[in-house]
């Protein structure tokens, strides 16, 4: 040892003289042969060898590395290996919203990472171990069919939406707060519409929003949400007073705009048919690019899915739509979360469901209507009890959800700050300006996402609240045929 330590510029002090004038107290006092008689006290077979020895505090830990103990709780799901402190990192959101000694408050994921790094591995491990505490996972749009392994092996059949399939999604359903209406007396109908006409102006508002007029947007202004407020109370009977409301679909809401009524034009307070038409021709136009346009056929019916919300996991096949372009799986995107949030709206105290939103900055380019739906759905997370878990390439991809300066990136930008948990896989060094300027990273911080992360795969910086943890996923052998996602290469070869 003393050679050794000799090696790297440390002389080893040798052992102390013994002190004349007294002896030192003993550290160590070795117990019986047999044990001593005391309760609870054990046996030694033989005394263990002890040695003294005294250095100073920059040569100690050579011989005793200090090993610095997880700061977070071993509770969730098991991820993998945290590298800085050597042993297993496990994963709890709502767990660590609930903790007052873990800084999060809100149970929102966002991960990032460059493609090939292990983004979605980490995702599907993640959602596979947390059904162990009761959870269940809802992919709300698969544009790359990644989740459709992962269903087959929970014997889960995904439903695909496109051109030429049976599969319908009316956006504009009542979803669970549709049951029991004749039972409710005045005060709880009221509270219950004002829940359901909310959703639905959240999302005619993204869906006009997301119409283009050259450069610009279709404005959806107050005079617009009357309009579309007016029109679904008379189509679904509750202006009438009825006891059971009927459900309604774009096309009848288009409808009922291109060809109004005299009392629509009235209650909506235009002088005159004309004016009505006049005042509402954008708005028409963009909904019935809804029912005539690329998506026509899809979101436009009844909805003919029947999702059984006890499985394990839903998924919601987009892949087929990728032809069509970057806005139309945005916009199908939106009208899946509009739909997704009206089948949780009733959900029961301990119904805890994982939220997967993939490729999620398809829907914030949008507009800023698109972005204030995806905003409202992060800020109900702690209420429903669900985790939103949004899968992003880079965290610039938020800004691209419009023009520099505009109300869209603006609100964009807010959204990192509605996830206290952010998982940055592999990047590279390009994006080390954007982690620094979007999410505050550190000089450490930054080389390990740009350095040690890109060279492996599943290599992630878990940023939990203010704290930082260098983890290393780690998969089951079967986990890594679900995990595998390079099909298309691997059959090309």
């Amino acid at each position: 040892m003393a050679r050794l330590l000799a090696d790297f510029g440390h002389d080893l002090p040798a052992s102390p003289q013994p002190v004349r004038n007294g002896r030192e107290p003993r550290l160590f006092r070795y117990a019986p042969k047999r044990g001593q008689r005391h309760t609870g006290r054990g046996w030694a077979a033989a005394t263990a060898p002890v040695a003294a020895w005294r250095m100073t505090s920059d040569q100690a830990p050579v011989l005793w590395p200090f090993i610095s103990a997880p700061g977070l709780p071993p509770t969730g799901a098991q991820m993998g290996i945290d590298q800085l402190s050597g042993g297993s990192f496990y994963a709890d959101p709502l767990g660590w919203v609930l903790r007052d000694d873990v800084p999060v408050t809100n149970p929102n994921v966002f991960a990032f990472g460059k493609p090939g790094r292990g983004k979605s591995a980490t995702v599907k491990a993640f959602v596979l171990r947390m059904m162990d505490f009761g959870y269940r996972t809802l992919i709300v749009g698969d544009p790359k069919d990644e989740y459709e392994k992962l269903c087959h092996a929970l014997e889960v059949q995904p439903f695909a939406i496109g051109h030429g399939l049976p599969a319908r999604i009316n956006p504009l359903a009542f979803g669970p707060l549709g049951a029991g209406w004749e039972h409710l007396d005045a005060a709880a109908a009221q509270a219950r519409a004002a829940v359901v006409f909310a959703r639905w102006l959240t999302l005619i508002r993204g869906l006009v929003g997301s119409q283009r007029i050259g450069d610009t947007r279709v404005p959806f202004g107050p005079s617009d949400e009357v309009v579309v407020k007016t029109a679904l109370a008379d189509l679904t009977g509750y202006a009438h007073g009825q006891s059971r409301l009927r459900e309604v679909t774009i096309p009848q809401l288009w409808q009922a705009l291109d060809t109004p009524t005299d009392a629509l034009v009235t209650e909506c307070r235009y002088a005159s048919r004309q004016q009505f038409l006049d005042g509402t021709r954008l708005l028409r136009d963009a909904l019935g690019q809804l029912v005539t346009g690329a998506l026509a056929g899809l979101f436009d019916d009844h909805t003919t899915v029947d999702v059984d919300w006890h499985a394990p996991i839903q998924s919601l096949s987009l892949s087929r739509l990728e032809p069509l372009g970057d806005d139309a799986v945005g916009i199908a995107l939106t009208c899946l979360n509009s739909w997704g949030r009206a089948m949780r709206e009733t959900a029961t105290p301990g119904d805890l469901r994982i939220v997967v939103r993939d490729e999620s900055w398809k829907q914030l380019r949008l507009g800023p209507e698109a972005v204030k739906s995806f905003d409202a759905d992060l800020r109900l997370s702690r209420r429903d009890g669900d985790i939103q878990f949004a899968v992003a390439h880079k965290p610039s991809d938020l800004l691209s959800a419009g023009d520099t300066g505009s109300q869209a990136v603006t609100i964009a930008k807010d959204l990192l700050h509605l996830a206290d948990i952010k998982i940055l896989h592999g990047q590279d060094a390009a994006v080390a300006a954007e982690l620094e300027t979007l999410l505050g990273l550190g000089p450490i911080a930054r080389d390990l996402v740009t350095g040690w992360a890109m060279n492996g795969k599943g290599r992630a910086l878990w940023c939990v609240g203010e704290q930082a943890y260098k983890v290393q996923t780690v998969l089951h052998p079967a986990e890594l045929e679900i995990a595998f996602t390079n099909d298309a290469l691997t059959g090309a070869a």
